[in-house]
């Protein structure tokens, strides 16, 4: 039985992409009789109530949490990673899997090679990008592009969730043998075009998730200003949190008062219903600070329900959309977001939202299932977990015909 033991700050009942894909791993890994151990963080009270996979340990340590509850930050990360080190020595495992950020893959590759076991990486983001696009000083990018390097170059294995990130990690010095690019997902049994829409008594469009420097949904907020006084009715709801949302509650209420809804960290359950029920998803990404290559789960979960996705930014997501026929790509600038919204509202009206609904989440189902990603994460992970058991046990040793016992 392969020991796997799963190292993030991230996992359920945690609502963010990165806990989804380590729950969907660790269910899929103990579906296959691995042993399989989480190490993670205790939730923040704003977490909705989920009960651990089956068949999964999790133990759950105390962290420091920004004033949004979430574990961001050079400070917060540290209190995860330090008391990581005694937690994963006083651990037994076969192979350790390791999310970011890169010191907590330095952690895990660390003690790893202390106890001769091998480490997977889950590259679900490039962290060096993610610190560019930020404008840090040039000397703490220096040190994350390093520690980066080195989480790759430790890793027996890298998962990676797009082709755009394998080129990335490539150029910072990973082996192309060692990576393996499983894609990325929504979970199609919590997003389908059947999940019942959040009563509402007017129609909105919404934006469900983090709200971050890289993806600046104030965009949003100034293309609804622009139609506001056109459709008296519509409304603009936010759902999660992020470094920005003091910022765009503050935007709102000066642009459009009263019309813009924040309502917090909600279950993924409830985030499918008012997804289900929008004119549009939003989606964002600043194109130009690094993160051109993104492709945010917010898409993933909008197609799964049916529901157009209206996107701002760069040519890659903006080819997701278009090409599978999942609504709108647009410019990143208000003029070109507001007539996407326009678009969008009149085919709401027309009914042609309606009518593509189940075509656009069946190309969903078909291509963004998370427990495939999952699958084809497992695979990997455990293959790496069989070389290394190959590599350090290899048998007898070899005796000349005169020692050989009779």
């Amino acid at each position: 039985m392969t020991r796997a033991v799963i190292v993030s700050r991230l996992f359920p009942p945690e609502v963010s992409a990165g806990a989804f894909r380590l729950g969907a791993l660790a269910r899929s890994l103990s579906r296959t009789g691995a042993e399989v151990k989480v190490l993670t963080t205790r939730p923040p009270s704003s977490a909705p109530p989920i009960a651990d996979p089956p068949a999964v340990r999790v133990r759950r340590w105390p962290v420091l949490r920004d004033r949004g509850g979430n574990v961001r930050g050079y400070v917060q990360y540290l209190s995860f990673d330090i008391p990581l080190i005694v937690r994963l020595l006083g651990t037994r495992f076969d192979v350790v899997v390791a999310e970011s950020p890169p010191t907590t893959g330095i952690v895990a590759a660390a003690v790893a090679l202390i106890k001769r076991r091998p480490l997977v990486y889950y590259a679900a983001d490039v962290w060096t990008d993610g610190v560019i696009s930020m404008g840090a000083p040039r000397p703490v990018v220096s040190v994350v592009r390093g520690l980066e390097r080195i989480v790759l170059q430790r890793a027996r294995g890298i998962l990676s969730v797009s082709d755009e990130v394998t080129a990335r990690l490539l150029l910072l010095g990973a082996e192309p043998g060692r990576i393996t690019t499983i894609g990325n997902g929504i979970d199609t049994a919590v997003f389908t075009p059947e999940t019942a829409a959040a009563i509402c008594d007017h129609p909105y469009f919404v934006y469900t998730g983090t709200m971050s420097e890289w993806q600046q949904p104030e965009v949003f907020v100034r293309a609804f200003a622009t139609l506001a006084d056109e459709h008296p009715d519509l409304r603009l709801k936010f759902f999660g949190q992020g470094a920005v949302e003091a910022r765009l509650r503050e935007l709102a209420g000066e642009l459009v008062p009263g019309r813009v809804d924040f309502g917090g960290v909600v279950s993924p359950p409830e985030s499918a219903a008012w997804i289900r029920g929008a004119v549009a998803s939003l989606v964002s990404i600043v194109p130009g600070i690094g993160y051109d290559f993104a492709r945010p789960t917010k898409t993933y979960a909008a197609a799964a329900t049916g529901t157009p996705v209206l996107f701002a930014g760069p040519a890659v997501g903006g080819r997701l959309v278009t090409d599978a026929g999942l609504g709108e790509a647009v410019g990143f600038a208000v003029d070109d977001v507001a007539a996407g919204m326009r678009r969008l509202l009149a085919a709401q009206q027309s009914g042609e939202s309606a009518r593509l609904r189940m075509g656009r989440a069946e190309w969903a189902r078909r291509n963004l299932s998370l427990s495939s990603v999952a699958d084809r994460a497992r695979e990997a992970v455990l293959q790496v977990a069989r070389s290394a058991t190959t590599r350090l046990d290899p048998g007898p040793p070899h005796l000349p015909d005169r020692e050989k016992p009779q």
